[in-house]
């Protein structure tokens, strides 16, 4: 406990600062924990991301990060959109299968554009959502959906749970915590719309909070379930006491895509 405190102090004095100010040095923060985040997932099946499929796996990442603002530059001066370079990317992973007959295969390639889209996705909609107006405070409010959901779900099932949620994927996880946890976002973003108003109304900040807790515990799910299949306990090691950066942003690659898919950010 107390190396996962010691952690998490360091961890929050260099990442909300950044997180504050945004522009260009939250958007190289972002990159670099994708990429880290890519390495993990990677490394879970026995793949090097230092090696020819792995940077051009990379490569695809950083096509799928590339901001909006970005893209439109890019486009505007090459004529290539961020998805054609992700395409090209897919092409060479598959010709690279071809190049060493078969020691990396098409499932590997499969798994391993999978992989860049897992955490593209999320952490792209992070970048959108910092630089948009009034960014920072939609950001504020994924972060304590996000926070007050996993604490709310700890403490509840700790002290109520019964009923498993779903033993064969996290077997320490319970339907009373799932519970909780949606109930504890519920007050926390009510006060939070009291003190910093974010949504035209009540029902729907309810609503969308409903829903973002629960993309927010699958989210965790779906990472368990990957850690489960590859037979790891940690994505891993970066963050002592607290595993590596998929197991802390795991929720976060939902829940952000989802309140852009609901229009509720912009």
């Amino acid at each position: 406990m107390k190396q996962r405190i010691i952690t998490a102090v360091i961890a929050a004095a260099l990442f909300i600062p950044i997180v504050m100010l945004g522009g260009l040095p939250f958007t190289i923060l972002v990159y670099a924990m994708a990429a880290v985040g890519l390495y993990e997932i990677l490394r879970m099946k026995g793949l090097s991301i230092f090696s020819v499929h792995g940077f051009i796996t990379l490569f695809a990442l950083f096509a799928f990060l590339m901001p909006s603002e970005w893209s439109i530059s890019f486009m505007e001066t090459t004529g290539y959109t961020k998805i054609d370079f992700a395409l090209i990317a897919v092409l060479l992973l598959l010709t690279y299968t071809v190049v060493v007959k078969n020691r990396y295969t098409f499932e590997d390639a499969a798994f391993s554009i999978m992989g860049a889209l897992y955490v593209g996705i999320g952490f792209f909609y992070f970048i959108e959502t910092r630089l948009i107006d009034n960014g920072l405070q939609y950001v504020i409010f994924a972060l304590l959906i996000i926070w007050t959901t996993d604490s709310g779900a700890y403490f509840t099932g700790k002290k109520f749970g019964k009923k498993k949620l779903w033993p064969e994927i996290s077997p320490n996880k319970t339907i009373e915590g799932f519970i909780g946890g949606i109930a504890t976002a519920i007050i926390f973003a009510v006060v939070y719309q009291w003190i910093s108003p974010i949504s035209s109304s009540y029902f729907v900040l309810v609503i969308v909070t409903i829903l973002a807790s629960i993309f927010g515990q699958v989210g965790d799910l779906v990472e368990s379930a990957l850690k489960r299949h590859y037979k790891v306990k940690d994505s891993g090691n970066l963050l002592p006491g607290h595993g590596g950066v998929l197991d802390r942003f795991d929720s976060l690659l939902f829940v952000l895509p989802l309140l852009h898919f609901l229009h509720f950010v912009g």
